[in-house]
C-alpha cells in the first residue's frame, strides 16, 4: 500500500515538475526581444518581423580610446554605462517581484544575458537581417503612441536609465536578436522520436523496492500506478528527449522495450519506476517542443560563447 508521506497533491506536483528549461525559455523568450527590463518595458510588443535587407552598417570597431565596458563580444562593446543601467533594472525587477540573490549573481545574469543577446544579434546581421531607420523609427513612434506621448516615452527612458541613442541602440538589438532567436528556434521540428510512460512513484526506498517485487511476482502496473496516484495514474504521457527533469529516468525510458518496465530509479524528486507504453515518431506537445526550443537556443548562445572572442571586464 502507498506510504502515508506520499500526498496525492505532491504526486501531481513532482509529476507536473518533470520537465525543464520550460519556464526558463518562456523568460529568455522576452528578455531576448525586450532587454532584462522585460517587466515594465513599453517595448512589449514590438518583435513584429522587420526587414530583412543587405545590412548597410555595422558597430564601430574598436578604437584607441574604447569607452569603459563590462565586456567585448567579438569587437562590439557592452558600455559599462549600458550594463549598470541594465543591472539596476534587473535588480529593479526581481525586488518587485519578491526574488532574492546576490549582488554577484545578478551582475553575473544580466553579463550573461548581454552578451546572449549581443551573440544573436551579431549573428542576425551576419545572415542578412538589418532593422532600417524607418523601422526603427515606426518602432519608436508606436511605443510612444503607447505610452501617451513622446514626453512621456521620454519620461520613461529617463526614468529607467536610457538617453535617447542608448534607448534607440538597446530596441535595434533587441529587435536583431529577437529575429535570430526566432530563426533558430524556428528549425526545430514539430515532431519527435519520443515514449508514451507511465511512471509509479514512491518517497522511500522500502515501498519501490516492494512495488518491484509485486510487479515481478505478476502485478498489473497500470493498477499500482493508480493505487500510488489516483489523480494521474503515473500518465506522464508522450516524451521526447531532452525534456524530462531527472536524466536518469529518461534514459531508462528510452533504454525500454514498449511494455517493459524499469528497475527502481532514485533521483531528488523521489524513486520512479517506468513503463513504456509506446514508442513512436510523436507530435510534440506545446510544452515539449517550448522545452527543445529552449534547449536550441541555450546549446545555441553556449556554442556561440565557445567559438568567439569574448573578454569581460567587469
Amino acid at each position: 500500500m502507498p506510504s502515508a508521506a506520499n500526498p496525492l497533491h505532491k504526486t501531481l506536483s513532482i509529476s507536473r515538475r518533470m520537465t525543464r528549461f520550460a519556464g526558463i525559455f518562456r523568460s529568455l523568450l522576452l528578455t531576448l526581444t525586450i532587454g532584462l527590463s522585460a517587466c515594465s518595458s513599453p517595448l512589449m510588443g514590438t518583435t513584429s518581423t522587420p526587414t530583412v535587407s543587405v545590412p548597410t552598417s555595422s558597430p564601430v570597431p574598436p578604437t584607441a580610446t574604447p569607452p569603459p565596458s563590462a565586456a567585448v563580444v567579438n569587437g562590439e562593446y557592452i558600455t559599462l554605462v549600458e550594463f549598470e543601467a541594465e543591472l539596476g533594472r534587473y535588480q529593479a525587477a526581481q525586488a518587485a517581484l519578491g526574488r532574492a540573490g546576490s549582488a554577484e549573481e545578478a551582475r553575473q545574469a544580466v553579463l550573461d544575458e548581454l552578451i546572449a543577446q549581443v551573440l544573436l544579434a551579431q549573428a542576425a546581421r551576419r545572415e542578412g537581417f538589418t532593422l532600417t531607420e524607418a523601422d526603427l523609427q515606426s518602432r519608436l513612434d508606436g511605443l510612444a503612441s503607447q505610452s501617451g506621448g513622446v514626453e512621456a516615452l521620454v519620461k520613461w527612458e529617463s526614468d529607467h536609465g536610457y538617453t535617447d541613442e542608448s534607448f534607440r541602440a538597446a530596441l535595434k538589438r533587441s529587435a536583431e536578436a529577437a529575429w535570430m532567436r526566432d530563426k533558430i528556434i524556428a528549425n526545430v521540428p514539430a515532431s519527435a522520436d519520443q515514449v508514451h510512460i507511465q511512471q509509479i512513484l514512491t518517497y522511500n526506498d522500502a515501498d519501490a523496492r516492494q512495488v518491484l517485487e509485486q510487479l515481478k511476482g505478476g502485478a498489473d502496473f497500470a493498477k499500482l500506478a493508480a493505487l500510488y496516484d489516483p489523480v494521474t495514474r503515473g500518465e506522464l504521457g508522450w516524451v521526447p528527449r531532452g525534456y524530462l527533469l531527472d536524466v536518469a529516468v529518461e534514459e531508462a525510458a528510452f533504454s525500454l522495450t514498449v511494455g517493459a518496465y524499469s528497475e527502481v530509479i532514485a533521483t531528488p524528486a523521489g524513486f520512479h519506476i517506468v513503463m513504456v507504453l509506446e514508442h513512436a515518431e510523436h507530435p510534440l506537445s506545446p510544452d515539449a517542443r517550448l522545452t527543445l526550443q529552449g534547449l536550441a537556443l541555450t546549446d545555441w548562445v553556449r556554442l556561440q560563447r565557445e567559438q568567439g572572442e569574448i573578454t569581460v571586464l567587469q
